[in-house]
């Protein structure tokens, strides 16, 4: 396909993601970018979104291989959205979201985690940042951090805030890790803040999600239903979290009867293709996320000794007060 790279519109340690137009069409979409020599990432997001299709999930326009001033690079296309992300849609709507309006949001989250659990796959970083508004509706995005249930335990990966209590402790991230990020990110839309707003350093905030046995605060304003669903995706025991099939039919997602009228009201705000993708979720790339946590390893007692500052973790301070943890395990080697 040809195609011509118009303007950036996020950053990451090894990739950029641009707005891109094909050549014939004229037709927009976003291209994220990295040499070829450090595209591991981009081609396993690659082949993950190659083999997904669904109306809930962002979509995938293949790929190719360019030189760009004497460099080879690896291009991976995606379907352009026009109203950025879920965060940017908070901001829009004044620092928080109506409880109608955000269940209508959780919902086609909801369906696109239904169709992405029973293909087996774990996507580990839900968040506002992580969802796009499309023109038909939101948007899952950002599979950097994505993982097959199937596969042999992985490396932990996704944004501290969200992680559920098994992934904090390093035991495991599956399926119900997503569910548990999905309260957050709902606790996020309707209050416009984040999940644990009294979170001080990283680390103490890593240690009290993994072992305190508490919860995120569930907003004391929603109604009996919302906070009846956020309870389900919020149990600490990642057994008794329910699926995303079951959430499907609870009272707050499945006596909704407005449609689409909702998303016309957003489309109504934009102004200008130049600006959608500004800060959205194009600005969470794999290492490089302002907000994001990947370690190489992580067996069960890393965290504590992360909580005791042990010295076996280059700690990268970053914009928003959060960080990125590389795993220090082979620096002598």
């Amino acid at each position: 396909m040809a195609w011509t790279r118009l303007a950036a519109v996020g950053h990451g340690s090894f990739a950029t993601v641009y707005l891109a137009a094909s050549s014939s069409s004229g037709d927009l979409f976003a291209v994220k970018s990295a040499e070829l020599l450090n595209s591991d990432f981009l081609e396993t997001e690659q082949r993950i979104l190659s083999s997904l299709s669904h109306p809930s999930i962002v979509g995938y326009k293949g790929f190719d291989v360019t030189t760009e001033n004497g460099k080879l690079m690896y291009n991976l296309f995606m379907e352009y959205a026009a109203g950025g992300s879920l965060a940017d849609e908070i901001v829009r709507r004044g620092g928080r979201i109506k409880e109608v309006t955000a269940a209508f949001y959780t919902r086609q989250i909801v369906r696109g985690l239904e169709y992405l659990h029973k293909r087996g796959l774990v996507h580990c970083d839900v968040k506002a940042r992580n969802i796009l508004i499309g023109a038909d509706g939101l948007k899952i995005a950002d599979f950097g951090c994505s993982k097959w249930v199937r596969e042999s335990p992985a490396a932990v990966c996704g944004t501290p805030m969200f992680m559920a209590p098994e992934v904090a402790r390093g035991e495991t991230q599956g399926i119900s890790s997503d569910i548990w990020a999905l309260g957050c990110t709902l606790i996020e839309m309707v209050s416009g803040a984040p999940p644990w707003p009294t979170a001080g350093d990283p680390v103490s905030t890593l240690y009290r999600i993994a072992y305190s046995g508490d919860s995120p605060e569930i907003p004391s304003f929603l109604s009996e239903k919302a906070k009846d669903f956020l309870g389900k995706c919020l149990r600490r025991n990642p057994t008794e979290r329910w699926s995303a099939n079951r959430l499907l039919k609870h009272p707050f997602l499945g006596e909704l009867s407005f449609g689409f009228e909702i998303i016309r009201e957003l489309h109504s705000d934009f102004e200008s293709p130049t600006s959608i993708l500004d800060q959205g979720p194009w600005n969470s790339l794999e290492e490089g996320s302002q907000t994001l946590l990947k370690t190489e390893t992580w067996e069960d007692d890393r965290i504590k000794r992360l909580s005791m500052f042990s010295g076996e973790i280059k700690w990268e301070m970053r914009d928003d007060n959060w960080i990125t943890i590389r795993s220090c395990v082979n620096d002598d080697n």
